[in-house]
């Protein structure tokens, strides 16, 4: 009988250089964080198809009701750049596994909050927690998965899991209100965010922490700044562009993200480092990355009312409604490394821009009479397909070329603005919507869809801008070959 072959050795027989973790290693590894990132992206969208139980159960106003999503999706994106921070200077595992404590204290909060402020308060929490999460996760593979095919793969599946998150959050959100209540779409995480603190140390190796201290006044302005931003243009919704609140939101934000941008440009240790904005296809990433969540996050809120208060699904068949969605972008992501070694990232991004873009055109169209087949099945295909061609090959060009020691300060400078974008973005779209159904005449069906058809459409120009900045700005790099 033979004797057991060393793990270096398997590891060469597979294919593995030495010195690199063990595939299967990696395998386990891979499947705890894209399990916490998974969470992440399911809490995203988990209450969507909630929000019509939420508004009758604590009393949310029509517009006001978008700050269900907001308090979370603003303190996530806000204090994404610190978390990443933490990660570095205390160790990425170890902040991942006190984020998902947190995510899970603050959903059991969240789920039995007997009030509105209440709710926003735990939800807000809950994006504490994620920002703690997204940061240490992407920064684990980076510091993890070797440059080439394997960290393409791992890329993948990564990227796959916040739109595949999403989705299944409609579902899961469906299923939980239609069978329970819609408590339980945040009672969920407890289990989940436990089971992720337990399993942590056993399959994730830690990173090497890194000497620094935190730039706490730059977390506070941006934040601050990026939620009065928010909160002026929903309060144009409700009060239209002459309210004093409104001009003093706008005010203070313009005020509060100047100084953070000051504080930024002279701290020893900024959370958000301008150099990293120094390479070019590294500035073009980051700014494509915000624009297209700015045009099309407002997609599944608008959807989810479209399904349930016009079409009159119940809660169940509006989650189950996203499923095409969910399979075209699945279908995609398994696709994406060949696509990667065959065209490099720039062509692949482009013809994500495009699908995203004529998905959101479509949705401009809808009409009140317009049924499921009609008029949503084709969009979200689109938006499937879209979504999962555009953001691997972003989140590559990003990371490539990133030292370790900047590992966190990147991935948490890319998810900043992605989630910040589509905060943004909610927020301007909830004004378009708002603005467009104050005058409206019809019936509810017939004002709702007038209004959401306006939010669609000016999605699709948002992101139509991105185009442009990926067409002219990022470079396509020298394509890695494809592994034999």
């Amino acid at each position: 009988m033979s004797a057991p072959s060393s793990p270096s050795a398997s590891a060469t027989a597979a294919g593995v250089p030495p010195g690199s973790p063990h595939p299967a290693g990696l395998r386990y590894a891979l499947l705890v964080i894209v399990a916490a990132y998974m969470m992440v992206g399911v809490d995203s969208t988990v209450v969507n198809v909630a929000l019509p139980d939420i508004q009758r159960s604590l009393g949310f106003s029509r517009t006001g009701l978008s700050w269900v999503l907001n308090a979370y999706t603003l303190a996530f994106g806000g204090l994404l750049l610190l978390g990443g921070r933490v990660g570095d200077i205390v160790g990425r595992r170890r902040t991942l596994g006190a984020g998902a404590l947190l995510f899970a204290l603050s959903s059991l909060l969240g789920g039995v909050a007997a009030e509105g402020g209440w709710l926003l308060a735990a939800r807000a929490l809950q994006g504490v927690g994620a920002a703690l999460i997204a940061p240490s996760t992407l920064a684990l593979i980076t510091t993890n998965f070797p440059q080439g095919p394997r960290r393409h793969h791992a890329l993948s599946v990564y990227s796959s899991m916040a739109g595949i998150g999403a989705s299944v959050g409609l579902v899961l959100g469906g299923m939980l209100t239609s069978w329970a209540s819609w408590r339980w779409a945040l009672l969920i995480n407890v289990p989940i965010g436990i089971a992720l603190f337990l399993a942590l140390p056993r399959f994730v190796t830690e990173t090497p922490r890194h000497a620094g201290r935190f730039d706490a006044a730059g977390a506070l302005t941006g934040t601050a700044g990026m939620t009065s931003l928010v909160y002026a243009f929903i309060r144009v919704s409700e009060k239209g562009w002459t309210d004093t609140q409104s001009l003093l939101g706008f005010g203070c934000a313009v005020a509060l993200l100047c100084g953070f941008t000051l504080i930024e440009s002279r701290a020893g240790q900024p959370i958000m480092p301008l150099r990293l904005f120094a390479d070019r296809d590294r500035a073009g990433g980051y700014l494509t990355i915000m624009l297209l969540p700015a045009g099309m996050f407002g997609a599944f809120y608008f959807l989810t009312l479209v399904c349930q208060q016009v079409l009159a699904y119940s809660p169940l068949r509006a989650g189950v409604a996203f499923l095409p969605m969910t399979l075209a972008m699945f279908t995609v992501v398994r696709l994406l490394p060949k696509l990667l070694a065959r065209f490099g990232a720039k062509p692949v991004l482009l013809t994500g821009i495009t699908l995203l873009v004529a998905a959101g055109g479509w949705l401009w169209r809808l009409r009140p009479g317009d049924g499921y087949a009609t008029g949503l099945l084709g969009p979200l295909l689109l938006l499937g397909m879209g979504v999962g061609l555009s953001f691997m090959p972003l989140n590559a060009t990003i990371l490539a070329r990133i030292e370790p020691r900047e590992a966190g300060a990147a991935s948490g400078l890319m998810q900043t603005l992605q989630w910040l974008g589509g905060t943004l973005g909610l927020a301007v779209l909830v004004t378009v919507y708002g603005t467009a159904t104050r005058h409206a005449t019809g019936t509810p069906a017939q004002i709702l869809t007038h209004g959401a058809a306006r939010a669609f459409g000016i999605g699709a120009l948002v992101a139509a801008a991105a185009f442009p900045v990926a067409a002219f700005v990022i470079t396509n790099p020298r394509r890695e070959r494809a592994r034999p």
